[in-house]
């Protein structure tokens, strides 16, 4: 079969290993398994980051046509991820960063909000270094943003992983501006403790709102076919960031909602969430793309 005849339903998942290779990892301070899966955690002196196991898997990534509020850059296509990962249940918290660089960088202070006002260069160039050489054998890295929309929508094909409506009992958004004429929920007006609202179905944390999280990836157009472990083009001006924010309205909230910014961005917005597993840009034949995969 072709591959541009492939779809989710005619790959399938049980073909690819299910189980992480070594579980625990030498660096975990903690593990186990529950309703939702594997996880794992680290630790920088006394600060604790969990991580979730997301098995390998198929999904359509992006938005249909008919999905109210979508935007022009999100065609639907099918992604086949081979390989699985393992993706922080929150975003990467201010107890964290400091733990890391003993620096605070974030205009909303507390311990267990997300850290804001990062760039990517700052994520990329310094902290994950710095993390990488406190936790030997972590190798933690920024998820492609296909990954990163895997872990969101936790096996839903709906705007959000808790369904076709998003309510601001579920995530951190502007509640005056609610999703295809919702009901008007609250306005917090700052960022929430990480763990603050419900997890999806995965076990991960406000992949919707709050802030914005850093994916590896530059911004460019999706395929029209097939890719596997997709990694965005080789070369850009903008690095993508998903999941929303605390200031914004709801549609920017959806799965397959996706924007961009100059690697060097910082904002009282922005944040990001820590992936660890093979790094589809490390060489191999499933995370390289051909011109053809970006037609």
């Amino acid at each position: 079969m072709p591959d541009d005849a492939l779809s989710p339903e005619s790959v399938s998942p049980a073909a690819q290993p299910r189980l992480p290779a070594l579980f625990p990892e030498a660096w975990a301070c903690a593990f186990g398994q529950d309703d939702r899966g594997l996880w794992q955690a680290f630790a920088v002196g006394d600060v604790v980051q969990h991580l979730r196991w997301l098995p390998p898997g198929a999904f359509l990534m992006g938005s249909p046509d008919d999905e109210p509020e979508r935007r022009d850059n999100e065609q639907q296509h099918p992604v086949l991820l081979t390989r699985g990962l393992w993706l922080a249940d929150t975003a990467c918290t201010q107890a964290l960063w400091r733990a890391v660089l003993a620096e605070t960088p974030s205009d909303f202070h507390g311990p267990e909000r997300p850290v804001e006002r990062v760039s990517w260069d700052d994520v990329v160039e310094r902290f994950l270094p710095a993390l990488n050489a406190c936790v030997p054998g972590l190798d933690a890295r920024l998820p492609t943003e296909a990954e990163w929309e895997y872990g969101c929508r936790a096996g839903t094909t709906t705007p959000f992983s808790f369904g076709d409506r998003l309510t601001t009992d579920q995530a951190n958004y502007d509640g005056n501006f609610p999703y295809a004429g919702g009901a008007k929920g609250l306005y917090r007006q700052q960022t929430l403790e990480v763990r603050a609202l419900p997890a999806n179905g995965w076990g991960l944390y406000q992949m919707h709102g709050n802030v914005y999280e850093w994916c590896q990836d530059w911004l460019g157009d999706y395929p029209k076919r097939l890719v596997r472990d997709p990694t965005g083009p080789s070369a850009g001006r903008e690095r993508v960031l998903r999941g929303g924010r605390w200031l914004g309205s709801a549609r920017w909230c959806r799965s397959a909602h996706r924007i961009a910014d100059v690697p060097a961005y910082r904002y009282w917005n922005v944040g990001f969430r820590l992936a660890r597993g093979p790094s589809p840009q490390a060489g191999g034949q499933a995370g390289e793309q051909g011109p053809a995969d970006w037609a």
